[in-house]
């Protein structure tokens, strides 16, 4: 069988689409590697969120057409691709950036691969063709895991200042129904004991579907499935988050007790600058509502320090919001300027990089406090967790509302294990229990 090296950069989405890539590509008679030099093909999946994801991908095909032109040598012919939000992005620049480059793919039409596959044996081509959702029966080849990542849309509406997906994935276009209860199915055959549910912007799912179609109903037809599982679902616009998704996740059987709702400032000012359509007080109320509806709910964000023409003052407004709002646990990020986006344009305004970098330690020192202090309000508590890993001997899960939870007793446990434990202690990032 011909073999593929695969590399990926990024987010969960970027994940699934290279399980598809792979599923897909095994039905043509191709197998992952794991090794570069078995490689008959590389493709690097690439996220441009930042600018350092875009150079690791450039730095993996610089290495590769180092290999590529050995290869040659020993009369073995070798290809290239780049796929995802880089790719989508860059487009034909990229062929001319690498002359060892053979195959540039967007986002929305990785199901062409197998026939461009074949054109680029003719000639190097640059595809961003924007297709549908494409639903079929090509297996997936999925991570060997507890979880699986099961995607329900595609592309985002929203056009915050500062990020690139919309221009990446497009506009937002969703699964039916039928055929994300069709994959669910398909996966929990498989033995898998946690599906994740992606999309951009969840709660947006089902605008293009028609009347009555939403996130909330979704949610329910899979609470629906039988057997012991959970779902879980990534990530959520503030405001979209409805009353009817709220009632749903307190009264399911299945879905997990955590929304990620990124929040990215906590100054109403500069959430105006990034194009959000929230302010502080508006996702104040979102949190509340949340939290004064489900018990032991996680509620974790996102942040960016150093958006263009944030001073300090707003930038503490930021720390103030993550105690003041009792976040669970925060992703952080330094500002970095995509080209293409609105703020990206704001050379003027951009906050000097010794600034951003103080800023962001004092944003991950908070997030640690943060995470300490959740952690600590389940000691003494009985909690649920689905064991996934076992290391050193150790074995560790996570409970339903997503706390790392390692086991410290003497029993032993399969992968894929439900046990109810007991949180005796806890450090910043996880908990220590025994089981009940």
């Amino acid at each position: 069988m011909k073999k593929i090296f695969i590399d990926t950069l990024g987010c969960q989405m970027n994940k699934s689409d290279t399980e598809r890539i792979l599923g897909m590509l095994s039905h043509f008679g191709w197998e992952q590697t794991q090794l570069e030099d078995e490689a008959d093909l590389f493709i690097v999946n690439t996220c441009a969120i930042r600018q350092l994801s875009a150079d690791k991908a450039y730095s993996r095909i610089g290495n590769w057409g180092r290999i590529k032109k050995e290869k040659k040598k020993e009369g073995k012919s070798v290809k290239i691709g780049i796929c995802g939000c880089v790719a989508q992005l860059e487009g034909e620049k990229l062929l001319k950036k690498f002359p060892y480059l053979d195959l540039v793919f967007g986002t929305r039409n990785i199901y062409e691969l197998p026939k461009l596959l074949e054109e680029i044996e003719e000639k190097r081509i640059c595809n961003l063709d924007d297709k549908p959702i494409c639903e079929n029966d090509y297996n997936i080849t999925r991570q060997k895991s507890v979880n699986a990542w099961l995607p329900i849309m595609e592309g985002c509406n929203n056009f915050c200042s500062y990020c690139v997906v919309p221009y990446t994935r497009g506009r937002e276009r969703s699964r039916t129904i039928e055929a994300v209860i069709k994959e669910a199915k398909n996966i929990l055959s498989q033995g898998f004991r946690e599906i994740t549910l992606l999309g951009q912007n969840v709660d947006s799912y089902g605008k293009n579907l028609g009347e009555g179609e939403n996130f909330a109903k979704l949610l329910r037809e899979l609470d629906k499935l039988e057997g012991e599982f959970r779902i879980r679902f990534t990530s959520s616009y503030p405001t979209d988050i409805t009353d009817e998704v709220i009632d749903v996740v307190k009264n399911s059987i299945h879905i997990c007790e955590c929304f990620h709702i990124p929040m990215q400032s906590g100054n109403d000012r500069i959430l105006k600058e990034m194009n959000r359509r929230y302010n502080v007080e508006q996702y104040r109320q979102i949190v509340q509502k949340i939290r004064n509806s489900i018990e032991n709910v996680t509620i974790t964000s996102d942040f960016i320090a150093g958006f263009p023409s944030e001073t300090e003052e707003e930038f503490l407004d930021t720390i103030k919001a993550i105690d003041e709002l009792e976040l669970d646990y925060s992703n952080t990020a330094a500002y970095s300027p995509r080209p293409i986006t609105k703020a990206g344009k704001m050379v003027d305004k951009f906050v000097d990089e010794e600034a951003k970098k103080k800023r962001l330690q004092i944003l991950n020192d908070k997030v640690k406090e943060a995470s300490l202090k959740s952690n600590e309000k389940y000691i003494g508590k009985t909690l649920e967790i689905l064991v996934d890993e076992v290391k050193d001997g150790v074995y560790q899960g996570r409970t339903r509302n997503n706390k790392v939870v390692h086991i410290v007793d003497d029993k032993k446990y399969n992968i894929g294990d439900f046990v109810n434990v007991k949180i005796e202690r806890v450090s910043t990032w996880c908990c220590f229990a025994k089981s009940v």
